[in-house]
């Protein structure tokens, strides 16, 4: 079938922005379960109908050089470079296909100043400023946002596999540490942060580009860049030291890079990281462009034919004509278990066996009750959906020379006594509205049987059935005397 390339981009995309996680697992429970709109036939989404793995471990290591504190790693002048070490571990959860978070430990020593203080001594020259050497031994917990460009600009590659991905980081932790300053007098401990000490967060941020291994491996270089927050991380000493006098910035900040490892976690075939909803739709529209070809809008078809893909239909099996979602699961506007298609009283809830409609609404001498008079909760107000229904009552009453009990009820929600009294209210209420219609006040009784009078007695407690029947316990009925 040849398609219109706009109607095909829309049919496609718009399904897969509503999450990147689907699942087209069938449930076999009764109609209706307690995951659907009224549908009997959906689950919902669990850990087992996933698809994608979402979780990973990361190790790398790499190389610290403090660039803006007093003393840094990189010189301009006679200086040595110096160079020190790090190393990470993090735990990653992908929350969706552009987004995750990450608990990361970071170990490291940065070396900064005017020699290595492991392999070189100080020259005794007696400049403060010049002939003196640090390192920094430092451990730091953080959680960090996991941006992933490449999908979050929906970067596509037709020509060859997705295995590129660059990705950007930032987040806070906790900074501890320990820095020494060696000079001609020797090497001392200058500052010590123990670790989780109040005040002593710091931030990070950079980017990362990822290479597809394989769907266990994948291989990543990082730049970061650490902000201290704190002028004495660079073993200058107090703030007024000699040395933290000679620049005006009060955070000694440095950049990691790193190389290293993400050990992708799970049983399927693709991590959700890696997978780009748009990527086979644009292949498919580069073929029908350039080859003038047929393609396939839905690769594992449309069962019941209500234009959502099996692919993300969540409700395999829709009825013929039922409106769906865009997951697939047929429309139920008034929650009450059957779906619109099949629905009498679409916007109005009412039991399966009565089509979707409240029960009752007339008074026959066979059952010598009227139904359908039903209260909001914790309210005694007559809703305007009752009016017809009363106006019936009043020309019935008049019509008969019978008399009658107005009888109110509750759902069993509340305390009895508070029950009772609201099923007071409302059976005077409902008496008051007769008598101001026309009815003799001398046919009607009011009275409040609380919660003892249940038209479904399965509702005790309340929590055990759904509001339609719960609504339905909430009434004032007529009894024949």
């Amino acid at each position: 079938m040849k398609l219109n390339l706009t109607s095909f981009a829309l049919a496609l995309v718009l399904p897969t922005a509503i999450f990147a996680q689907d699942s087209v697992a069938v449930s076999t429970e009764g109609y209706p379960n307690t995951f659907s709109s009224g549908s009997a036939n959906v689950s919902p989404f669990t850990q087992e109908s996933k698809r994608f793995n979402d979780w990973a471990v990361s190790v790398g290591a790499g190389v610290p050089l403090v660039q803006s504190a007093d003393l840094t790693s990189i010189k301009n002048g006679n200086g040595k470079n110096v160079f020190g070490y790090s190393a990470y571990l993090s735990i990653d959860k992908a929350i969706t296909h552009a987004f995750g978070l990450n608990l990361q430990y970071d170990r490291g020593e940065t070396r900064q100043g005017w020699f290595n203080t492991k392999t070189d001594n100080a020259t005794g020259t007696g400049n403060p400023y010049q002939d003196v050497g640090a390192r920094t031994q430092y451990d730091a917990i953080s959680v960090l946002g996991d941006l992933n460009f490449s999908n979050l600009l929906r970067r596509v590659d037709n020509k060859s596999p997705y295995r590129w991905a660059l990705h950007g980081y930032a987040g806070i932790g906790t900074l501890a540490y320990r820095a020494y300053l060696e000079d001609a007098t020797g090497q001392r401990l200058m500052t010590e942060i123990k670790p989780f000490k109040l005040g002593s967060m710091f931030g990070q941020a950079g980017a990362g580009l990822k290479y597809k291994v394989n769907r266990k491996i994948d291989i990543e270089g990082r730049v970061m860049y650490f902000v201290t927050g704190d002028d004495e991380f660079d073993g200058g000493g107090a703030q007024y030291s000699p040395i933290n006098q000679r620049e005006e910035q009060i955070s000694d900040n440095f950049f990691n890079a790193t190389l290293g490892l993400s050990l992708k976690l799970g049983k399927h075939q693709s991590h959700l990281m890696w997978h780009d909803p748009l990527q086979e739709i644009y292949y498919k529209l580069d073929v029908l462009a350039d080859r003038n070809q047929d393609v396939e809008v839905c690769k594992k078809g449309d069962a019941d034919n209500d234009g959502v893909c099996d692919d993300w239909d969540r409700q395999l099996d829709t009825p013929a004509g039922a409106r769906v979602d865009g997951a697939g699961v047929a429309l139920d506007t008034d929650l009450d278990g059957v779906i619109d298609l099949y629905d009498k009283c679409v916007t109005v809830p009412g039991p399966v066996e009565n089509n979707g409609c409240p029960t009752g609404g007339t008074v026959t001498d066979n059952t010598r009750t009227l139904e359908g008079i039903e209260f909001d909760l914790d309210s005694d107000r007559i809703l305007p959906s009752n009016t017809p229904i009363l106006n019936n009552a009043v020309n019935y009453i008049n019509s008969s020379s019978g008399t009658y009990n107005v009888i109110g009820g509750t759902d069993t929600r509340a305390s009895d006594a508070y029950n009772q009294n609201l099923s007071e209210r409302r059976a005077n209420t409902v008496k008051n509205y007769l008598i101001d219609n026309g009815v003799e006040a001398g046919k009607l009784e009011a009275i409040g049987r609380g919660e003892k009078d249940l038209k479904y007695p399965e509702c005790d407690p309340a929590t055990k059935c759904p509001e339609w029947k719960n609504r339905a316990n909430r009434r004032v009925y007529f009894e024949a005397k």
